[in-house]
């Protein structure tokens, strides 16, 4: 990311590394979603002040899908190996394992930045929520197709729904991010994951 400023630091220009106040900006965003994140909480953790947010990344919303797709380069990068598993079964389990590992790490915010930003929206903030919600059925698609892949080399049984079954591991998935956000331990949550595995319907 190009960004040619300088903010002053007690009298002294001092490099501004736009790279590093993403990041910062990212961990605020995932830990109090789009709408909880004000511009102090942003601005105090990037280290740099509003004109110069604004004039490196934008405003509030631009800022936020940036940080979105940082966090789906490093955080959801589990997703597409997932999907080059050789069964639907060894997806579903690289899946939940990597949203397991994202959702409830020891040193990163709990839960899903796109649901924890989702959730919380207020009307004012209806784009946001069209943005993460279109980029979720980006990542969809793509399962959907794997599923379909997995049917037509039978895998999977003649009677599955390709499409039932992705919104059904979508919602395990937002589920596991909802109570890891909310508390809920490693061991309960594996105990899910666990749990859907063993109800998996591959032949």
């Amino acid at each position: 990311m190009e960004c040619p400023i300088t903010i002053k630091a007690r009298g002294r220009p001092r490099e501004f590394d736009p790279e590093k106040a993403l990041a910062s900006a990212l961990r605020v965003f995932w830990q109090h979603g789009y709408e909880g994140a004000s511009m102090a909480d942003l601005t105090e953790a990037m280290g740099i002040t509003k004109p110069s947010l604004y004039a490196c990344f934008g405003n509030k919303e631009a800022l936020f899908k940036k940080a979105l797709d940082l966090y789906e380069r490093e955080k959801l990068c589990y997703i597409q190996a997932a999907l080059d598993a050789p069964t639907s079964r060894e997806v579903v389990e690289r899946l939940l394992r990597g949203a397991l590992d994202t959702h409830c790490g020891g040193s990163d915010p709990q839960g899903c930045m796109g649901v924890i930003s989702t959730v919380v929206c207020a009307s004012e903030a209806a784009s946001i929520r069209e943005h993460v919600v279109a980029r979720r059925a980006s990542s969809e698609a793509a399962v959907v197709a794997r599923f379909e892949r997995a049917k037509a080399e039978g895998d999977l049984s003649e009677s599955v729904d390709p499409r039932a079954l992705t919104q059904c591991l979508t919602a395990v998935v937002q589920g596991i991010s909802v109570k890891a956000q909310s508390g809920a331990s490693r061991e309960d949550l594996e105990g899910v994951v666990d749990t859907f595995l063993a109800i998996w319907p591959s032949r």
